[in-house]
């Protein structure tokens, strides 16, 4: 008998401790500085991990970041299909083959090692809650170039032009793929929308935060922040533009590994890490006037007798947010020095171009209309366009970098 006490002395104690451990872990947790108004006000980016889930995988993620300084974003979108060793298994796999709903750390860590950073926050909707959470905030609205009729249960019609999807359209709108569509159309058509729903969470945040509403919205939101962290996130991303987001696309190598196409990032994922790199940069640097927001324009050259150098390169640079307007090839194919033509008038702007490839020979090239002998009749529009900056690529350019003939 005295035994049975002791145990039950013995349990009782164990329970206390536990609830006593539980309630100072809760006081903890409570006590713990919210990571948004953190990073606010230590002036740092915010990043977010925003999954669009269907039958318990990613039909598409985004690292969304965020500086809040400058109110301006740029968008990484994370193809499922990206290819890379999984230590666990053993064996080369698709990315979100890490993907668990009920614990996402490892496919979350995985996506910050692809872009050689942390990833803070993350935020998940599944395809049922996403048209619960669309409707609830009355709809999102987007652009569509072409209308398009598809077929399922029912006949959907999306008319072209400016519409808003609600919450069953939306579900429709992302996850139809026709038979003769390019799959990058695909991946466009669900970038544009993810930037709507984006838009519309930030602009219509009250709603989402208003009493009536804070409990469906938390079931309906799965996110590793509180209801106050939430919203507090979502209330910043009222000030983007979005109109002047980019979205960055993983670029690599397509190759068929055991049955399946694997998408593998260029230069071993370097590439992707410079790119997130300058992005960042971009974020948060600090320029007067309407240069903060302006996309820069390119004209690359091939001064080599290399076939397909400037395409390549047009590409490298389209992924680093330039807006190639023209390739070609340059005078002649024998330049030995690779050479950057600069007519944009910002001597940082240019460098930071400069350094994509590592080149340090820049031009600088202005175009003064006083020194011009303009007829008072003469319409300027007839003048030829030039580009902020024109690259001509030398014989000491391997593709990636200027090496110095090294």
């Amino acid at each position: 008998m005295k035994r049975v006490r002791t145990d039950a002395s013995l349990l009782l104690l164990i329970i206390i401790v536990v609830l006593l451990g539980g309630g100072v872990f809760f006081v903890f947790r409570s006590l713990r500085s919210d990571p948004i108004e953190d990073a606010l006000s230590q002036d740092r980016v915010i990043n977010t991990l925003f999954i669009i889930e269907k039958d318990g995988k990613p039909l598409c993620s985004y690292v969304l970041f965020y500086y809040p300084s400058t109110k301006r974003a740029t968008v990484f979108d994370i193809p499922g299909e990206v290819g890379l060793i999984i230590p666990r298994i053993n064996r080369v796999d698709r990315i979100d083959t890490l993907y668990d709903p009920q614990r996402i750390s490892a496919f979350e860590g995985e996506i910050g090692s692809l872009l050689g950073i942390e990833v803070n926050n993350f935020v998940i909707f599944t395809m049922e809650n996403l048209g619960k959470i669309v409707d609830l905030i009355e709809g999102v609205e987007i652009f569509i170039p072409t209308a398009v009729e598809i077929y399922d249960e029912s006949p959907i019609l999306f008319p072209s032009g400016v519409i808003r999807l609600d919450g069953d359209k939306a579900q429709a709108y992302i996850t139809y793929e026709l038979p003769e569509e390019d799959p990058e159309l695909t991946q466009f058509r669900r970038q544009r929308f993810f930037l709507g729903l984006i838009k519309s969470l930030g602009e219509k945040n009250e709603i989402l935060k208003s009493p009536r509403v804070v409990r469906l919205c938390q079931s309906f939101i799965k996110a590793n922040m509180n209801q106050h962290t939430r919203v507090r996130l979502f209330d910043e991303y009222a000030g983007i533009d979005i109109d002047r987001v980019g979205i960055h696309s993983i670029g690599g190598i397509s190759r068929v590994v055991s049955g399946q196409t694997l998408l593998f990032p260029s230069y071993d994922g370097n590439l992707i890490k410079e790119i997130v790199r300058q992005a960042l940069g971009s974020l948060t640097r600090q320029v007067e006037g309407a240069v903060s927001e302006r996309i820069f324009t390119v004209e690359v050259l091939n001064g080599t007798a290399t076939a397909g150098l400037a395409g390549r390169t047009a590409e490298l640079l389209r992924g680093f947010g330039y807006d190639v307007i023209s390739i070609g090839n340059a005078d002649r194919n024998d330049y030995e020095a690779t050479e950057i033509i600069d007519r944009s008038g910002y001597e940082d702007i240019v460098k930071t171009f400069a350094e994509v490839i590592r080149c340090q020979n820049i031009q600088y090239e202005s175009l003064d209309l006083n020194e011009l002998e303009i007829e008072p009749d003469m319409n300027l529009q007839n003048f030829e366009y030039k580009s902020d900056f024109t690259l001509v690529l030398g014989r000491d350019f391997n593709g990636r970098y200027v090496t110095d003939g090294q």
